[in-house]
Formats: structure tokens, C-alpha cells, sequence
């Protein structure tokens, strides 16, 4: 097993012989959980950029619950990984951690323990005992060694450690806040997170927070994205969620996906554990969340948040117990598209303003503190060059789940003698929403992707969609008529042509052609046009219909009309 033998270079009894970069300084980063690793691999790089100075290794520390998924974090970054265990057997000039409860071997080499969350504001289970312990406090013997030294990002964190724990006095340094800054200096690329993850001014996403443990979000409601999912329309939101990486190293993938139920085939976007909660925290129009940091780092990057759960392992006096004070609790059980909306609404970006000044401080200087503390510590002067600057955080990849199937209502309704439909879509796996009671200027569909893979939501459809543009219109044609043919059940099939309108192939042979004004859209919007004015007797032929999708506004004409098929081009 991959750390079971000494690592030789750059560490080794013998490594001078191997090493092509000759240091004067050995720092290792402790690397115990995914969260604490993450947040050494975040930071460090800026602060050692440019260095040869400085030698860095990763000791392996396999103690911990949520062990799982370290090693491939650190083999994905290309670093250089010593099993725990040879920790004793060579001399560091500096180990750093973001993971408190680890055993270091005996010595005089000063540990750094960076904070993996926001401050002190959680009872843990001590892994140590049958008890609990305050998160982020190193153990008494590294304290009274005087070898440990915490950082912190605000004074009254400080306060807190001298009352709590007053060996921490004289051991505690003032560094900030790494991953607040880069929140805060990536707001004016909002739209670029927001793009990335296939966002729309039209949409508002809702991210949903939860940390671990049984009365966090998810372990109180692990229902709630899929219910956020099928009471907010498709086309005005998206729903998004950052759990935990310790629910993910404690439970795996497969069950976290497996709890969720419908949620992920829904349309939720279950963002990465490692980088990405970042980009998607500054994309997110509002937070539902819990105790743990994601949710007070987006209140203080001014998001509206609402608290789905707020649990007593919570430490009162702190930043996020304020946050509790002051930020609505959301009913699961209520409208939760009224809450949401109430929240966006009532919302002022300094409405917690008192809770980030209470829980940061130092605001873009974290990273030159850091790199201050960390060359003190090694015994080196500091670089020459400018001390490191904050940077935006990276565009994460796109989401891999897309939505495949659609209930959709459809309203009827006339302005000035003109038809105006409104469309309204949900995920068809999360169930029949209220709206889609039928009246006489009401309906509903059942719409599906060609690339539905439940056989019986695509032979239960009414309305079948291509998903990727057609070249030609020939090959738009075409495939409408292999579909109907194929899908008996089917009343209408739509594809978009590339550079032109929508074809939507009707049962009873007919072809209609919709082109809509304003940016593109899928082929599901003009479908839903055309069954609305089909089903409410509404001639489509010459007619220009105005398309008012979801509640929020917006409004683009369709002009529609029957098109022959040309000779040559097979008929529906």
C-alpha cells in the first residue's frame, strides 16, 4: 500500500544525494481529513511561491473518521506524501496543520494549526474520549510544550480561547481569513461562476448548506433539496448543494446520492467537496443553511440566508450563534418558494454586516499574515517579493447532472386580443406539482429529452425533445418522424435547428415552425407554446403568441407557423 515505506526524497536519512533543489527549511503539512488538506492546499502555495528555500512535504496522519479521500486529494495535487509514522524520524523546521487533533512525535519544531473552518464555534466528538471537545483547540500537551501556536481570524476568537482554554494564553496569532478574502474579491466575476454552471439571468440559485452530523441540515432534512427542486420552477431557479466533505468521507458517494433520492436526477447540483463551494457561494442569489461555516461565509459575502437547521453543538457567544439571532429560520414544511422569496426580497447586503465584523478581521491581508507567521516560525527572513495578493477563486467545471424530463403547465390567456401563454416546468422525477391541476385555460405535459433514460417517462410523454440542435432542417425533419413513429404515445415531438427556429411535429402530420425572439432557448419553451394554443383552439398558423415563462417576468414573442414539408423531406 502506497505509503507503507519510507519516502527517500526530499525527506530521506540520505535524500542530499537524490535532491535536485538544495532547501534550508523542511516544512510538512499534516494531513488528516479532506477539509483540513484542502485548506493547506488553498493557501500555501501563495505564501511559498517562488521559494526553493523551503522544502514541503505531506505526512499522511490515517487516524481520523473521515480519513477517506486524502491520498487521492494529495495525488491529485502532485504532492510529495510521507506515511505518518517517519514523521519521527526526521526533523521539521515547521509543521502545519489545519487539523488540530493530530499526534505529533515528540520534538521542539513548532506546530501551526490553521483554522479549517471559521473560528471556534463547534462541539465535536473527542475522538479521544466519550465526550465532546471545542473544534479547532489543539491538545493540552502541544500547549503546555509552548510548541503550538493557533491561528486566528479575529481578537475576540482570542477571548474565547483564553476562557475556554487558558493554556492557549500567549499562543494564538492573529492571522484572518484566506478563504473570506477570495470570496470577497471574486464577487465582480459573479457572472462567470454563474455561467459555469449553467445559470442564466433568469435563474436564482438557491445553495444549500449543510455541515455534518445529526443536526446539521442534511441530517435533519435530507429531504429538503428535493422538495426545493419540485416547488421552484425550472426555468426561474436552480437548487445547489455544498455538504460536508466529512459526510462524504464518512458515507461515501453512493449513499449520499442514494439519500438524496430524486433530488440528483432532479436537477440538484451537488458540488464537488473539494474547491468548488466557493465559485458556487459567490454565484448563489440566496443560502439555505445550518450551523456551519459555508453558511457565515455567505452571510458575510452578503447572500439573504435562511436557517433550515441550527444544532446545539453550536458554541454560544460566537459569530455564527449571532447569525442565528438575526437570520430567518426556514419552515420545511411551508411555501418554501414564498420563503425564499420573502428572504431575496426583504434582503440588505449589510443585514449581517455586525456578525462578519464579529467573526472576521484583517480583511485582505490573511495571506501576507500568514506568509509573516509561517517564515517567523521557519527561522528565515521573508522574501523579497511583494508579499502575496488575493486572488479570485478558479471557475469550477461545469455540473454533471442535467434535468431529462419536465412537467409543464401551461396558462392561457389574451392581452389586447393577442394569446399569451405562460410556461412553468418542473422535474418530472420529483412528482405532479400543485399548479398542474388542468381548467379550461390550464394544462399540463409530460415533456422528455431524447435522452430520458426512464422508458416510462418517455413513452408516457406527450411532448418528446431533441436535446442537441439539428444541423439541417432536413435532419430536424427526420427525426420528428422517427420519433412519433417510434413513440405512439407521443401527440408532439421539437427539435431546434441550428441558426434557425424550433420544428415541432404534431401527430395528425402537420409542422410548425416557432421562432422566438430575444436569447436562445431550448426546444421545450416554444413545445409548450404550441400545445397551450392547440389545447385552448388558438389558430397557430400566422400567429405571434407572447411566451411569459415562470412569474419573475420575463417575456419573449413566438411567431409561429405552419410549414409544409418540402419534396424530398420525409413527413411526421
Amino acid at each position: 500500500m502506497f505509503g507503507s515505506s519510507p519516502l527517500r526524497v526530499p525527506v530521506g536519512h540520505d535524500a542530499s544525494r537524490w535532491s535536485t533543489f538544495r532547501s534550508e527549511r523542511t516544512l510538512v503539512v499534516a494531513a488528516r481529513t479532506v477539509t483540513s488538506t484542502v485548506r493547506i492546499l488553498e493557501s500555501l502555495p501563495a505564501v511559498l511561491d517562488g521559494d526553493g528555500r523551503v522544502t514541503v512535504v505531506f505526512a499522511h496522519d490515517p487516524t481520523s473518521a473521515f480519513n477517506a479521500g486524502v491520498l487521492d486529494l494529495l495525488h491529485q495535487a502532485g504532492c510529495r506524501v510521507m506515511p505518518w509514522e517517519q514523521l519521527a524520524e526526521i526533523s521539521p523546521d515547521l509543521i502545519l496543520t489545519a487539523s488540530e487533533n493530530i499526534e505529533v512525535p515528540e520534538g521542539d519544531c513548532p506546530v501551526l494549526v490553521l483554522p479549517h473552518g471559521v473560528g471556534f464555534q463547534k462541539q465535536v466528538p473527542d475522538s479521544r474520549s466519550t465526550g465532546e471537545r471545542l473544534s479547532g483547540v489543539v491538545p493540552d500537551a502541544l500547549l503546555e510544550a509552548g510548541r503550538a501556536w493557533l491561528a486566528v481570524s479575529h481578537p475576540a476568537q482570542e477571548q474565547q480561547l483564553l476562557a475556554a482554554h487558558p493554556k492557549t494564553a500567549g499562543h494564538t496569532v492573529l492571522v484572518g481569513d484566506p478563504c473570506l478574502d477570495e470570496l470577497l474579491v471574486s464577487r465582480p466575476r459573479r457572472t462567470a461562476y454563474r455561467t459555469a454552471m449553467g445559470l442564466t439571468a433568469q435563474h436564482r440559485l438557491v445553495l444549500v448548506s449543510s455541515t455534518w452530523g445529526p443536526t446539521s441540515l442534511l441530517g435533519r432534512h435530507p429531504e429538503l433539496p428535493a422538495r426545493l427542486l419540485a416547488e421552484l420552477p425550472w426555468d426561474e431557479y436552480r437548487v445547489a448543494a455544498v455538504v460536508h466533505p466529512n459526510v462524504w468521507a464518512a458515507h461515501g458517494a453512493w449513499q449520499l446520492r442514494t439519500v438524496l433520492g430524486d433530488a440528483v436526477p432532479g436537477g440538484l447540483v451537488l458540488v464537488p467537496p473539494v474547491h468548488a463551494w466557493r465559485s458556487a457561494l459567490v454565484a448563489a442569489d440566496v443560502v439555505i443553511g445550518d450551523h456551519g461555516s459555508v453558511t457565515l461565509y455567505g452571510a458575510a459575502a452578503g447572500a439573504p440566508v435562511l436557517l433550515g437547521a441550527f444544532g446545539r453543538d453550536s458554541v454560544a457567544g460566537t459569530a455564527v450563534a449571532d447569525l442565528a439571532a438575526r437570520a430567518p429560520r426556514l419552515d420545511p414544511a411551508g411555501d418554501l418558494r414564498g420563503q425564499i422569496e420573502d428572504a431575496v426580497r426583504s434582503h440588505s447586503s449589510l443585514r449581517y454586516a455586525a456578525v462578519a465584523e464579529r467573526a472576521f478581521a484583517a480583511h485582505g491581508q490573511a495571506l501576507a499574515r500568514l506568509r509573516r507567521v509561517v517564515y517567523h516560525l521557519l527561522r528565515l527572513p521573508e522574501p523579497d517579493a511583494a508579499a502575496p495578493s488575493v486572488r479570485s477563486v478558479p471557475v469550477a467545471d461545469p455540473p454533471g447532472a442535467e434535468v431529462t424530463s419536465w412537467l409543464v403547465t401551461t396558462a392561457l390567456a389574451a392581452d389586447d386580443g393577442e394569446p399569451v401563454v405562460g410556461v412553468c416546468r418542473f422535474p418530472a422525477v420529483l412528482g405532479t406539482p400543485a399548479a398542474a391541476t388542468e381548467t379550461p385555460v390550464r394544462f399540463a405535459h409530460l415533456a422528455c429529452a431524447d435522452d430520458e433514460r426512464d422508458s416510462r417517462l418517455t413513452e408516457s410523454a406527450s411532448v418528446v425533445l431533441r436535446r442537441r440542435p439539428a444541423d439541417r432542417t432536413v435532419e430536424a425533419v427526420r427525426w420528428i418522424s422517427e420519433t412519433l413513429a417510434r413513440l405512439p404515445g407521443c401527440l408532439m415531438t421539437a427539435a431546434a435547428v441550428r441558426g434557425g427556429g424550433v420544428l415541432v411535429g404534431l401527430r395528425d402530420g402537420r409542422m410548425v415552425e416557432a421562432v422566438v425572439t430575444g436569447p436562445p432557448v431550448d426546444a421545450g419553451l416554444p413545445a409548450a407554446v404550441v400545445y397551450a394554443c392547440l389545447r385552448g383552439g388558438v389558430d397557430v398558423d400566422g400567429a405571434v403568441v407572447t411566451m411569459r415563462v415562470g412569474d419573475r417576468g420575463r417575456e419573449e414573442d413566438v411567431a409561429l407557423r405552419l410549414r409544409p414539408v418540402p419534396p424530398g423531406e420525409p413527413g411526421p
